[in-house]
C-alpha cells in the first residue's frame, strides 16, 4: 500500500513539474539609476481622451493636437513609421466609459503600437 501511495506521490510531482501555465507577462517599470540621463519628455506619444459631455463621443488629443476618431489610425500609423519605439500612453477622464478608452486602445495596437501604458492621476492636486 506504501508503494502505490509513494508512485503516486511520484507521479503528481512528474505532472507538475512538467505543466507551465503561462499567464500575461508584465514590464515594471524599475527605477532610474543615478547614472542614466532623464528621459525626453517630449518624445512620449500620450492619447488623451476627454470628457465632451452627455450622448457624446469623447474628444480626442494625441499630445496637444486635436484628433477625430476616424482620423485616429491614421495619425497614429504616420507617427509610428517613423518612429523606433512604439510605445504609447492613453489618459482618460474620470467621467468618461471604460469603452471609449478600450476603443483608444485597440485602435492604436492595430496602428503598431506595441506596449501601452495607462496613465491617471498621481494625487489630489492633479486637475
Amino acid at each position: 500500500m506504501i508503494d502505490v501511495l509513494l508512485v503516486l506521490i511520484v507521479v503528481f510531482m512528474v505532472v507538475v513539474a512538467m505543466s507551465h501555465e503561462k499567464g500575461l507577462r508584465a514590464e515594471i517599470p524599475q527605477p532610474a539609476s543615478k547614472d542614466s540621463p532623464p528621459p525626453k519628455i517630449d518624445t512620449n506619444i500620450v492619447i488623451q481622451i476627454a470628457w465632451a459631455g452627455d450622448k457624446q463621443a469623447p474628444a480626442l488629443k494625441i499630445n496637444q493636437e486635436n484628433v477625430k476618431w476616424e482620423d485616429l489610425h491614421d495619425r497614429l500609423f504616420d507617427i509610428y513609421k517613423q518612429r523606433a519605439d512604439h510605445v504609447a500612453f492613453v489618459k482618460g477622464d474620470d467621467e468618461i466609459d471604460f469603452q471609449f478608452v478600450a476603443d483608444a486602445i485597440s485602435i492604436a495596437r492595430s496602428s503598431g503600437v506595441d506596449k501601452i501604458g495607462l496613465l491617471t492621476r498621481t494625487g489630489p492636486e492633479s486637475p
